[in-house]
């Protein structure tokens, strides 16, 4: 009976994480909070807790990121970017799957990569290297980057679930061990990626463009596509502050000894430290740069960031609803396969991924699993951030349609069958060439 009971909630949990994918964005949260309501009024569980704490970070860094978007700050972190990549062109799929990481592990969020996109393509091209190859990876190596961020949502979603008794592992030490296994991914990436499809010369699409004089020739000598952004000096200030306070986080995570105590005389927990800073953080931005805080509401970085609130509240409370009422029997089932197969973990967050395409909605829905079946966290955290590449296996991201859009060669493509897009491979191979290191890493360092 009791078995029984659980398969018929479980179905009740997985049938409201796939309406809220069918329906996307906002959906995620309503239909998350529906499962809740089931779980509750219908089979009678206890109800469980909202991911305050996840909530409170998120919409923190949300005002401070949306604070240095209207102050030019993202305008100024794309135009650094961009030189950085047209230093290098013909090593391009090296260089740009790195710098679009670095830049959106900083600034927390993929959106940076948009802009960044045409560049790529025309540097690319003019120096012969098939667009496909660093416009591809550069969109999997942002998806990857929300794992090694201090400031992301889906880190949010990470440390108020690792930092508690009885596992105190905290923002810097799931960053150890992402950073260094994502950025170890990425090159090796690059190696197969770099091989992938027809070099220019011998692709006959895109010759058979030139020749009906549809697009040019490849000369590296040709101008190169300018990012289109306003840089000003308050968006540098901005972009500045906001780095410092990133900065701040990764050093309180560092040393305990340096924050603020609590009532009881020990260093407080980096959950409210990420809060109160990325809340300075916005202040600073509107003291310094006078930015228009009437414009942070329709913000690009706003209106994603509240959408990920939403599906996170949703679908958080909805998990640990379930979870709470089955911690022994998911220890005691799942235990066992996971700890001698800890790639089943690996697997469910991937999924969730490919679902949801929402790395903190997957965070809260699987690590809690491997939590309770006893995963120790530095493998954990190791696999958590390759499994981040999910989201880009099937060609239904806004920054895949737009690396197709702005590749006039036509070599990066979105297919038809799901599986024959130019980002399909390059998913499957940074979440291979991230998962080993990453494991590795959590194995010595966790």
């Amino acid at each position: 009976m009791e078995t029984a009971r659980f398969i018929i909630e479980l179905l009740v949990v997985l049938g409201a994480i796939i309406m809220g994918t069918r329906s996307s964005g906002v959906g995620l949260g309503l239909w998350g909070g529906t499962g809740v309501a089931v779980l509750v009024f219908v089979m009678g569980l206890p109800i469980g807790s909202p991911p305050v704490d996840a909530l409170l970070i998120v919409m923190a860094v949300i005002v401070a990121s949306s604070m240095m978007q209207v102050a030019g700050g993202i305008d100024w972190m794309v135009s650094i970017a961009a030189k950085l990549i047209s230093k290098n062109p013909k090593a391009i799929t090296f260089v740009a799957p790195l710098v679009s990481f670095l830049f959106a592990v900083g600034a927390g969020t993929s959106n940076i990569l948009y802009p960044l996109l045409p560049v790529i393509q025309d540097l690319s091209y003019r120096n012969g290297v098939r667009p496909s190859r660093p416009l591809s990876l550069s969109v999997v190596a942002t998806g990857v980057a929300l794992a090694c961020s201090p400031v992301s949502a889906a880190m949010a979603a990470m440390v108020t679930l690792t930092a508690v008794n009885p596992y105190n592992f905290e923002l810097i030490d799931i960053i150890k061990i992402t950073f260094p296994a994502a950025l170890i991914g990425i090159v090796v990436a690059a190696i197969f990626v770099n091989k992938l499809g027809k070099d220019i010369e011998n692709d006959p699409e895109i010759q058979a463009k030139i020749a009906a004089g549809e697009i040019p020739a490849p000369d590296a000598g040709g101008a190169v596509a300018q990012v289109q952004v306003t840089v000003t000096k308050a968006g540098r200030n901005a972009a500045l502050i906001f780095f410092a306070g990133v900065a701040a986080i990764v050093v309180f995570g560092l040393f305990k000894n340096l924050r603020p105590l609590d009532a009881a005389g020990d260093p407080i927990s980096m959950t409210p430290l990420i809060q109160v800073l990325m809340l300075l953080v916005g202040t600073l931005i509107w003291l310094v740069c006078r930015p228009d805080v009437k414009e942070v509401p329709g913000t690009s970085v706003f209106k994603a960031g509240m959408v990920s609130a939403i599906a996170l509240f949703g679908l958080a409370w909805l998990t640990d609803t379930f979870l709470g009422a089955h911690t022994e029997m998911i220890a005691n089932g799942v235990g066992a396969m996971v700890q001698s197969a800890p790639w089943i973990f690996a697997l469910g967050v991937f999924l969730v991924c490919v679902l949801t395409t929402s790395q903190s909605t997957a965070t809260r829905t699987v690590v809690p699993i491997g939590l309770a079946a006893g995963m120790a966290p530095g493998l954990l955290s190791g696999m958590w951030a390759a499994a981040f590449a999910g989201i880009y296996l099937l060609p239904t991201n806004g920054s895949q349609i737009a690396a197709a859009n702005f590749d006039t060669s036509g070599s990066t493509k979105l297919g038809s069958k799901l599986y024959d897009h130019s980002f399909f491979v390059p998913t499957l191979i940074l979440t291979v060439t991230t998962i080993v290191p990453g494991a590795i890493l959590g194995l010595i360092l966790g």
